[in-house]
């Protein structure tokens, strides 16, 4: 589906990062994995290379904005084009606090590194997509950019501005062939940060994971190889169509909370 693809593939290592580069690699694309440590994206590209795929593994700080045009300077030196670009980047947030409760630059510092990030990752890219006539910008969001959630801290505003710019760059972009698509997962429970929040005997993981399945309509939770499907999906020539929207694939939580829902 991405035969002879380039892609960008920002924050990744062995979570959604890495599942996402794996897949996209396995449709055939070459995929330029980076971090902002070189380790991890080097231990993905590594597995990629040994199982027949093609893969280059870089340093970049993603909310640097000469490392990010330094780096896709030297893809498109080496490949000639740029066709997906991907910011899978953790920030950090506080949450379980309530709002009322929180420190204000708790809330706003996750708001202005996420779209500081996302901002320069995607609009670096753009510029790049725009002179080609054709790539696709994804981004990655959760529950709480469609509906309320409690306990969230700043991650709601966080998704919620998110999808807004991915909407509005859509808009710039889509009369040069460029599309722009965010995908909105309800959580990976394989992810690495559920994985080791219950290795750690984290108190009340068990019950938090229950609860997040049972807000959803199917009762279950996407894996990251959900998510990593859907990717290579809409930026395959197959959703050539798809644009300036968010794609659902949180198992149906933001059409409407199910936790009184039982099956008939």
């Amino acid at each position: 589906m991405l035969k002879n693809k380039i892609a960008v593939i920002y924050g990744v290592s062995q979570s959604l990062g890495g599942a996402v580069a794996y897949e996209m690699a396995n449709a055939g694309a070459k995929v330029f994995v980076t971090n902002h440590r070189l380790e991890p994206a080097e231990e993905v590209a590594n597995q990629i290379r040994s199982n027949g795929g093609r893969a280059e593994a870089a340093c970049v700080d993603a909310l640097d904005a000469i490392a990010i045009q330094s780096h896709l300077d030297e893809v498109t030196k080496k490949a000639g084009r740029i066709d997906i670009s991907f910011n899978l980047i953790g920030i950090p947030v506080k949450q379980n606090i309530p709002l009322i409760n929180m420190n204000v630059d708790d809330f706003v510092n996750p708001v202005t590194q996420a779209m500081k990030t996302h901002f320069l990752t995607a609009t670096a890219g753009g510029r790049i997509m725009t002179k080609q006539g054709s790539g696709i910008i994804l981004t990655l969001t959760a529950t709480p950019g469609g509906i309320g959630y409690p306990g969230v801290g700043g991650f709601g505003p966080v998704c919620a501005s998110i999808e807004n710019f991915s909407r509005n760059l859509a808009c710039e972009l889509g009369p040069s062939g460029v599309r722009v698509v965010n995908l909105r997962s309800g959580g990976s429970p394989d992810s690495r940060p559920f994985k080791e929040a219950v290795l750690a005997g984290v108190e009340g993981m068990e019950v938090v994971l229950r609860k997040l399945k049972s807000d959803t309509m199917m009762k279950d939770l996407p894996l990251m190889k959900d998510i990593a499907s859907t990717s290579v999906f809409i930026a395959s020539d197959f959703a050539r169509s798809i644009t300036g929207v968010t794609i659902d694939v949180t198992a149906g939580t933001t059409a409407a909370l199910n936790y009184r829902t039982t099956v008939f």
